[in-house]
C-alpha cells in the first residue's frame, strides 16, 4: 500500500469529506478511464465514475485495511461499469463470472477519436472479450494493477488473474492479426 493510500485512509476515517477529496484527487482520472474503456461513452463513464465515488464514500466503513485501497476502489468502479452495461443490455447487471457476457460494441461519441485506427482496433478487440477477461486485461495493461490487486477486484486468485490476462492478450493479438479494417 502506498504512503498516499495510507494518508487517504487515515483522512477518510478522521474527516470523510476531506478524505474523499484526497481519494478523488488520486483516483478520479484513473477510475474514469478504467470505466470509459469498459462503457465507451463519455457521459456514461462520467456517471459511473461519480456513482463509484458515492459508493466508496458510503461504504468506506466496509473497507479492509489488509487489502489494497486501489484494488477496492477499482472493484467498485468495475462493478459500476458492469451495472451500467447490464442496464444497456436490458439486464439488471452483468457479471464478471458469466463467460458469455461480452461487453457491448464500441460506440463512438464526441470524445472518441476514431482517426487513430490502431487504438480504435485495439478497443474493438478488447470489447470482444468476455467481461472478466476484459476487466482483467484493462486493469493490468492500462491501469497497471498487480495480479494480486486484480484478484481482489475480480474476486479470484492471482493465478486466475494471470491466466485471464494471458488468455485475453492472446485473443487480442489474434483479433489484431486477423481483422483487417
Amino acid at each position: 500500500m502506498s504512503v498516499n493510500d495510507k494518508e487517504i485512509i487515515l483522512a477518510m476515517r478522521q474527516s470523510p469529506e476531506q478524505g474523499l477529496r484526497q481519494l478523488m484527487d488520486v483516483y478520479m482520472q484513473p477510475v474514469y478511464w478504467h470505466i470509459r474503456r469498459m462503457v465507451s461513452i463519455h457521459a456514461d463513464a462520467e456517471d459511473a465514475t461519480q456513482e463509484t465515488f458515492v459508493r466508496v464514500y458510503r461504504s468506506f466503513n466496509q473497507y479492509d485495511d489488509r487489502n489494497s485501497l486501489k484494488a477496492w476502489v477499482f472493484r467498485i468502479a468495475t462493478n459500476e461499469a458492469l451495472r451500467l452495461l447490464g442496464r444497456r443490455a436490458g439486464r439488471a447487471t452483468l457479471s464478471l463470472d458469466d463467460a458469455s457476457a461480452e461487453v457491448l460494441a464500441l460506440k463512438e461519441d464526441e470524445w472518441f477519436n476514431s482517426s487513430d485506427k490502431l487504438s480504435a482496433k485495439l478497443q474493438r478487440a478488447i470489447h470482444t472479450l468476455p467481461a472478466k477477461q476484459q476487466a482483467t486485461f484493462t486493469l493490468r495493461y492500462y491501469d497497471e494493477l498487480s495480479y494480486d490487486e486484480i484478484a481482489q477486484v475480480t474476486d479470484s486468485s492471482a493465478a486466475s488473474a494471470k491466466a485471464n490476462y494471458h488468455v485475453a492478450k492472446g485473443k487480442i493479438i489474434d483479433y489484431m492479426n486477423h481483422n483487417y479494417e
